[in-house]
């Protein structure tokens, strides 16, 4: 019999385990039941899991779910002497809502519990564990359920062996967990602020970290408020917005909770209290999550400053030198200042649009405007009107300067401040150094202080020219306007006809054929239009033009037909992205793929991108093109991925959130064993992409 006790375990271990379950499957969930060792022993502590597997795009929820849902519940039915323990929670993700903020798991959740064997159990015999689970899960809408599993458990001599299906499933839970990891935690609550002051050893040198803050008491904090972070030598303050807990009276004795920091993740209970020594002094982390609100109006300025150098920004550029050069000095001031006002405004009107969006839950971002093929088809013709009018085909109003830059003709402050609405809405899909951070700082913000960062960006932009407007000494340096105007205006049509033919391919990317014969037959007709108008304006100056102007106007209510009305289709094939035409073999970028291949230890490179950003095609013709960037690539081994932004995609809004993102170009490259990207600049070069592959700094 003894010998037959000690054969046991070996027999579990070639026989694939005896810990037996089915699985329970309920609508958008699947349920099991399972255990770390294919037996116990009497008197040990094994440890058993409910393993949640929700649908793709579902979830489920962390002890305290936040500010909705519910939390996972498992009630235990065990034979005599055996204990269960509490759940060991996985560390969550953060799932905003709107207005709210939740906690919980996307995809499979593994909850290990502790269970205590008696030692009376009796080697040879099963024990049967039963567990009533009671779980919440949720997409956009949520369905309560209930999962009724089972599982035999031999008691056996010996330690028994790892179950061969789930124990390292378990083991790799139970090691990712959050653990004390003795840090020293002070908290200090003053009026409307709360901070949390943590330090020790595992947070030493955590410059650039991801950190967040999951309390156990949903009262603790207002979780939807932003968490922003100030680094110190060793250790980290977080300042918070305290919640309902601190209402009344003193407020709580302990603040606990899990601190996830860069992947770790470290149990925390702090007590009122001066902050530790080290966790603060070194200022905010570089990344755009951890800037403080005077960096990123700095950052907002320059970023402003920097947008008129992008290459989506040059048909604007020509429209407002030809305004300066028609004013000759004489009420520019004035026109600069309208300029301002009109780029304020629709920068405004823009981090409206963002701000709502996110409040509603919605994935928009940077440039999210020309993700709709309308609007794009649209502003294709805006454009193309502005150069048959700069071309001389008509004219707008009493002036020979042009749609745009005749907007802004002497005395039409409203047509300068209509101008630099034009030039938003033109430098929108671009973003230049320094936005990034600055904009993904904003939407974590409350609305006032993403205004306030929306309005440097937009002083930013709108500072050189208004400027040299409201400069007299550089004004009156301008050349006398003259009949060399009109050779000017003419000259400085095509790059409006430029943008407009960029604004098509970026619709035939984003519809196929169909949305490009549909524009192109919108835009026949608009030429058609403007001509028509202008024999009309001629006619008018003899006494006549009443038909053409008519049949000018019928066409180009025709023209806004072709685009406004029946919905734009994407192509029945998706677009390659635009960087196929390039030296690198590239695979379109998903989340799965990239951490596949990071499980695997292949270095990733990833671009963002879209069709519609010009910065991004600048880029991918002339850095990732290049013959010694796929040599480097082919060297590092690495793994070229594109995720195509050009329409919608909501992973890869978060994709770029998670980096503090809001718009594109991002380029990311994961080393082989790198725990977090080397986010590269904006503007790229062969030898930029060539030293980050090989692991060298450039030049």
């Amino acid at each position: 019999m003894r010998l037959l006790l000690a054969l046991i375990p070996l027999l579990l271990a070639l026989g694939g385990g005896a810990a037996v379950a089915a699985p329970v499957s309920t609508p958008h969930m699947t349920s099991e039941l399972v255990a770390q060792t294919a037996g116990v022993t009497p008197g040990s502590t094994t440890y058993v899991a409910v393993i949640l597997t929700a649908d793709k795009g579902w979830h489920t929820y962390w002890r305290n779910p936040g500010d909705a849902g519910e939390a996972t519940k498992i009630t235990w039915t065990l034979p005599g002497g055996w204990r269960a323990g509490d759940i060991v929670w996985p560390t969550p993700s953060r799932l905003p809502v709107g207005p709210i903020m939740n906690y919980g798991y996307e995809g499979r959740a593994v909850l290990a519990v502790p269970m205590e064997v008696p030692a009376t159990a009796t080697p040879g015999q099963s024990a049967h564990v039963a567990a009533s689970v009671d779980y919440l899960v949720c997409a956009e809408v949520c369905v309560p359920g209930t999962a009724k599993l089972t599982l035999a458990l031999p008691v056996v001599a010996g330690a028994p062996p790892m179950d061969p299906a789930f124990g390292a499933i378990i083991a790799d839970a139970l090691a990712a967990a959050p653990k004390p990891a003795g840090l020293t935690a002070a908290f200090q609550h003053t009026g409307a602020r709360l901070t949390l002051a943590v330090a020790g050893a595992p947070l030493a040198g955590k410059a650039d970290a991801d950190v967040y803050f999951y309390p156990y008491d949903d009262a603790l904090i207002d979780q939807a408020k932003p968490q922003a972070v100030e680094r110190g030598s060793n250790g980290l303050t977080l300042a918070l917005t305290p919640g309902s807990a601190f209402a009344t009276g003193a407020g709580p004795s302990k603040a606990a909770g899990v601190l996830a920091v860069d992947g770790a993740a470290y149990e925390i209970a702090a007590t009122p209290g001066s902050p530790p020594a080290g966790a603060a002094g070194l200022g905010a982390p570089t990344g755009g999550g951890g800037l403080g609100l005077p960096l990123a109006i700095a950052f907002a300025f320059l970023g402003g400053l920097i947008l008129n150098l992008m290459p989506c920004v040059f048909p604007i550029l020509a429209m407002k030198a030809a305004a300066l050069a028609r004013t000759g000095g004489e009420g520019a001031r004035g026109e600069g200042l309208a300029f301002l006002v009109g780029v304020v405004a629709t920068f405004s009107l823009l981090a409206g649009a963002l701000i709502a969006a996110k409040a509603a839950g919605q994935a928009a971002g940077w440039g999210f405007q020309l993700q709709s093929p309308l609007n794009v088809a649209l502003l294709c013709l805006v454009m193309l009107a502005a150069a048959l009018n700069l071309s001389g085909l008509f004219e707008i109003g009493t002036s020979v300067q042009g749609l745009g830059a005749g907007l802004a003709a002497r005395g039409k402050l409203i047509g300068s401040a209509l101008t630099g609405a034009l030039a938003v809405v033109v430098a929108a899909p671009c973003t230049a150094p320094f936005m990034g951070p600055a904009l993904g700082f904003a939407l974590t913000q409350a609305p006032a202080a993403a205004f306030a960062v929306f309005l440097a960006l937009a002083i930013g932009f709108a500072a050189p020219y208004t400027a040299v407007a409201a400069s007299p000494a550089l004004t009156r340096r301008l050349p006398r306007p003259g009949p060399w105007m009109d050779g000017l205006k003419k000259a400085l049509a095509f790059p409006m006809y430029g943008a407009a033919a960029w604004l098509l391919w970026v619709l035939s990317q984003q519809t196929g054929s169909l949305g490009l014969a549909r524009l192109l037959a919108a835009a026949v007709a608009l030429g058609l239009g403007a001509w028509l108008f202008g024999v009309g304006q001629r006619a008018r100056a003899l006494g006549g033009g009443l038909f053409t102007s008519l049949a000018a106007a019928a066409s180009v209510i025709l023209a806004i037909g072709f685009v406004a009305f029946g919905p734009f289709e994407p192509p029945a094939k998706a677009a390659a992205p635009a960087s196929a035409e390039g030296a690198l073999a590239s695979q379109p970028w998903s989340p799965d793929k990239l951490a596949a291949l990071r499980a695997a230890g292949t270095p990733v490179l990833v671009n963002f991108t879209a069709a519609w950003c010009v910065t991004c095609q600048v880029n991918e013709r002339v850095a990732f093109a290049s013959g010694d960037v796929a040599a480097a690539m082919k060297h590092a081994g690495a793994v070229y991925l594109v995720g195509d932004w050009t329409n919608r995609d909501p992973a890869i809004a978060k994709a770029l959130a998670d980096q503090g993102r809001i718009g594109v170009p991002l380029y990311l490259y994961y080393a082989k064993g790198a725990a977090t990207p080397q986010v590269l600049p904006q503007l790229l070069t062969p030898a930029i992409l060539a030293a980050a592959l090989d692991g060298r700094p450039a030049g």
